[in-house]
């Protein structure tokens, strides 16, 4: 194994646990900045600053560490990363805290550039069994970082973002003395520019791309609300402290990890795509009746996680094996095997990683 995949993936990791940490005390710094009443607000706002940035930036990032090497976007990566847990950590006032954000969502590439250096240094034969790899990591991060965060959380609130910020500089390090100097040049065939509204244009121009996206949107938003507001959900309805929140966090991506890995591909089998994708829409319906309604903590286990991803995932894969043009993804020299990389340069505004099949 090479110390530029021993090194990616446990950036991945590394970087995870950091998101993770700091998910069950954003609420509670904000409440040392704004009145309760208006926490939820400022926390959707927080929230949506990264994703925003992240939607003009990530692409940006992308193109240049085709031109530049993975090891110096990375770098730039985890840099803004470190900067931006610091003054989430000591942050005076709130306005200072939303630059932080900013400026994390402008630097914020890591699992796209991770999964190019998986895409650079493997063979193609070899490339699922690293992706594979690489979402395991990315999980198991995600589902320690929220407990490690209760933890820390109930010692206080600047807790997990002192240790998200000592994180991210321990994966610079890594990064730095570690990983190589990766090449420079882009591939040939790569475009010279970006355009994202060209990007758009071309997505919604492909029958039966438009319609996907716009249940890929519908689904996203549905999804994110109940993920944004948990914490202050439980605080408020259930009387949970941030350690509990943290618990509950880490529970619910392990339970969404199992449906997905396991549940999802049997169910597929024995219902189809479509049929899983109208079973999870039931089941997500249903808890999020339950969650209108709940009063006792245990109650919450039974509004759990979908099937739903999983079933997006393979209508995603049957769209593209059917639509995809081999020559705008040319440069990537994919195998002819399922994969998750962000969409070609041209749709990379959508910020999501489709699972393809090269033809």
């Amino acid at each position: 194994m090479s110390k530029s995949l021993i090194t990616a993936l446990i950036v991945v990791a590394l970087d995870a646990i950091g998101l993770g940490l700091i998910m069950p005390v954003v609420p509670a710094l904000l409440n040392e900045f704004v009145p309760a009443e208006q926490t939820a607000f400022h926390y959707g706002v927080f929230l949506s600053l990264y994703a925003f940035m992240q939607v003009f930036c990530a692409p940006v990032l992308g193109r240049l560490s085709d031109r530049y090497g993975r090891r110096i976007i990375l770098l730039v990566s985890f840099l803004g990363a470190t900067i931006d847990y610091s003054i989430m950590a000591a942050a005076p006032v709130l306005w200072v805290l939303y630059i932080g954000r900013i400026i994390s969502g402008v630097t914020g590439a890591t699992g796209a550039i991770a999964a190019s250096i998986i895409a650079d240094t493997t063979k193609q034969e070899e490339r699922a069994r690293w992706f594979g790899f690489m979402g395991a990591c990315f999980g198991a991060g995600m589902i320690a970082g929220p407990a490690i965060g209760g933890v820390l959380g109930d010692i206080s609130v600047h807790a997990p973002f002192v240790a998200g910020a000592l994180l991210n500089a321990i994966a610079f390090c890594l990064v730095a003395f570690l990983l190589p100097k990766t090449p420079s040049q882009p591939p040939e065939g790569q475009p010279a520019k970006i355009n994202l509204f060209e990007g758009f244009r071309f997505n919604f121009a492909v029958q039966g791309l438009a319609s996907f996206f716009a249940l890929f949107f519908l689904m996203q938003l549905i999804g994110q609300a109940p993920a944004a507001l948990w914490v202050i959900y439980g605080e408020q309805r259930l009387n949970w402290d941030i350690g509990t929140a943290g618990v509950s966090l880490a529970v619910f991506g392990a339970a969404h990890t199992f449906v997905q890995a396991v549940l999802t591909g049997t169910l597929s089998k024995r219902l189809g795509d479509r049929g899983v994708l109208l079973l999870g829409m039931g089941a997500d319906m249903c808890g999020f009746l339950l969650l209108a309604f709940i009063t006792q903590s245990w109650m919450a286990v039974f509004s759990g996680t979908g099937p739903i991803p999983g079933a997006i995932q393979e209508l995603q894969q049957q769209i593209f094996t059917e639509w995809l043009p081999t020559s705008g993804f040319e440069y990537a020299e994919l195998p002819d095997i399922e994969l998750y990389l962000d969409a070609n340069p041209q749709n990379a505004q959508f910020q999501i990683w489709l699972p393809i099949r090269a033809k």
